[in-house]
């Protein structure tokens, strides 16, 4: 087949309910940093994050028992679906969410967002995939887009990121490794319940663990807490993860994947908006070298 032959094909998957599915993920998926940010202040972080995920991963299970989809899991297949869980949701949901008591919303969506680098990296010894010119050029701009974020606030603020800053980094690596992982050892079952499983697996000890710890006010939180709340259970985990598979039906991965470079750039200016977090210079120049070095990633 001749380029000039593969290139109207190409552009032919591109189909546009598949970019729309797209838009409403990275859409969804990017407002939820400010709000997972405002609802820090109402629920406590361990309290907020299971919670939210155990009822999210329960109507993802309903969803699929009515979409007549199995939730049966094979013998063999568990072990590997609950280091998936581990890696990719407890890690991440407990290690993000703590990352945000010291990090304002925007600055955790991009040092979240350098998991597609660190994936690269962790692909070389795990499955060979030896590091190219671009994703050493990605690891160093991701890097640089790191510095920008630390060093743009001065010394002292500095001191008052690093936590966050370990922790947000500590969960992108862990989804990175577990990314890395589910290749070399996939989990097979359908998007749906695979979903609902590792949600649910990954987010029930955390939704247990947190009140005992934590002690959370729930007259507390306000009328616009509990709106949100439901927007964290209902957009975040239903609509956007139904949206993501619908999008990677339709369009190649390598789309979806760039596509979602979109998340944080939203995250970003969503929490400038909303909650009135810096957006100058400094925000700009990390988000510029953050997303770019993603870009490399992924390609």
């Amino acid at each position: 087949m001749t380029e000039s032959s593969k290139a109207p094909s190409q552009r032919a998957r591109l189909a546009p309910a598949g970019l729309i599915f797209l838009a409403i993920t990275s859409i969804g998926w990017g407002l939820n940093w400010p709000v997972t940010k405002f609802l820090i202040g109402e629920v406590p972080p361990l309290t907020l994050r299971g919670g939210t995920g155990a009822a999210g991963a329960a109507l993802l299970a309903l969803l699929a028992l009515v979409r007549g989809e199995s939730l049966k899991v094979p013998a063999e297949v568990w072990p590997r679906l609950l280091l998936a869980a581990l890696l990719n949701v407890t890690a991440w949901m407990v290690l993000v969410g703590l990352a945000l008591l010291w990090l304002p919303a925007s600055e955790a969506a991009l040092i979240a967002y350098t998991m597609p680098v660190w994936a690269a990296l962790i692909a070389w010894p795990v499955l060979g995939e030896r590091p190219t010119l671009a994703r050493t050029i990605a690891l160093l701009m991701a890097l640089t887009g790191l510095a920008v974020i630390m060093g743009g606030s001065g010394i002292s603020a500095n001191q008052a990121k690093l936590p966050g800053t370990i922790l947000a980094l500590c969960g992108a690596i862990g989804f990175a490794f577990g990314t890395v992982l589910s290749k070399k050892l996939p989990i097979k079952l359908s998007p749906l319940p695979a979903a609902a499983w590792q949600v649910g697996l990954g987010c029930l000890p955390v939704a247990i663990i947190g009140p005992i710890i934590e002690h959370p006010q729930w007259n507390a939180v306000t009328p616009l807490g509990w709106v949100l709340l439901i927007y964290a259970v209902v957009v975040q985990f239903c609509i956007c993860f139904v949206s993501w598979f619908a999008a990677l039906a339709r369009l190649p991965a390598s789309v979806a994947a760039i596509g979602t470079m979109a998340v944080p750039v939203i995250g970003v200016v969503a929490s400038a908006v909303t909650l009135h977090e810096p957006l100058g210079v400094v925000q700009i120049a990390a988000l510029v070298f953050t997303l770019a070095g993603v870009a490399l990633a992924i390609r």
